[in-house]
């Protein structure tokens, strides 16, 4: 009897064009029967710490909480290289205006949380669902917000002013891409499982990445608000040579990312990170 492995992802385009040849059983394995499921990135957070995954897409931020039940997938990773998340306002902030301000933010666990706590701005944050940020922003709730996902395109033509591109800002002061979100696997499961998801992941990705134009058609109706080419742009921002293998410097940038967060007392322990 197969193995029925539940695996949990995001429902954005970038993560829908990954596990498209998943989803649609183009790649498969007699042995394992897998049950995808969507939920957004805070909500698997949030189940990650809990310990309640199999298999799931997670932030960077939130590994550093459960790495002890947890591999890291060696592909599947969204890194951003020289962009990111957005701080934006309707007003043309500094980054200095905004000490003491009010911020909103989309997740506890995200890594836009944790790489904006590195700022050292000292301001409140307001924990806001990740597409509500712009709404919040836009009633004066709050001063500013960061956005995550599409918002990163199409933040200009809803009229915010960017403030700060936290990718931007990563990599002028490590000259590393920003580490966002990953793929994670629970330790304890089977050592078959352990062993070929990777391999199925993989194929899943490099089967998207080859097959473009079918994988794009089926990632563009996970996009929220934004056009067929913000879409493609989008994932192309996303699912890339990062996604398919970390590489040295890939791994580097999770280690350096999540070794500042502790030196700067953001996150409670030392993470050992696991490469699968």
């Amino acid at each position: 009897m197969a193995y029925k492995l539940t695996v949990y992802h995001s429902p954005d385009s970038d993560d829908a064009f990954m596990f498209y040849a998943l989803t649609e059983g183009i790649i498969k394995d007699d042995n394992i029967e897998i049950d995808l499921r969507l939920k957004d990135i805070q909500s698997l957070n949030e189940m990650a710490l809990r310990n309640e995954v199999e298999v799931s897409a997670i932030s960077f931020h939130a590994y550093s909480y459960i790495f002890k039940n947890y591999h890291l997938l060696s592909c599947g990773a969204s890194f951003g290289d020289g962009y990111g998340p957005k701080i934006v306002a309707t007003k043309n902030y500094s980054l200095e205006d905004l000490k003491g301000k009010k911020i909103a933010v989309p997740g506890q666990y995200t890594s836009a949380a944790l790489v904006f706590r590195m700022l050292n701005l000292e301001c409140k944050e307001i924990m806001v669902p990740f597409d509500k940020v712009g709404e919040a922003v836009k009633e004066g709730s709050v001063d500013a917000g960061i956005l995550i996902h599409e918002g990163q395109l199409t933040y200009e033509r809803e009229g915010f002013f960017l403030v700060k591109d936290l990718g931007e800002w990563w990599k002028e002061k490590t000259g590393f891409p920003l580490p966002l979100g990953g793929n994670v696997i629970k330790k304890d499961l089977p050592s078959y499982i352990i062993e070929k998801f990777p391999e199925m992941m993989k194929k899943s990705i490099e089967f998207s990445l080859t097959n473009k134009k079918e994988a794009l058609e089926f990632a563009r109706h996970f996009g929220r608000n934004i056009t067929d080419r913000e879409a493609e742009k989008f994932v192309s921002m996303y699912v890339n040579h990062w996604t398919v293998n970390y590489g040295d410097k890939g791994k580097k940038a999770v280690d350096i990312f999540l070794e500042r967060a502790y030196e700067m007392k953001l996150v409670p322990e030392r993470p050992v990170v696991s490469f699968l």
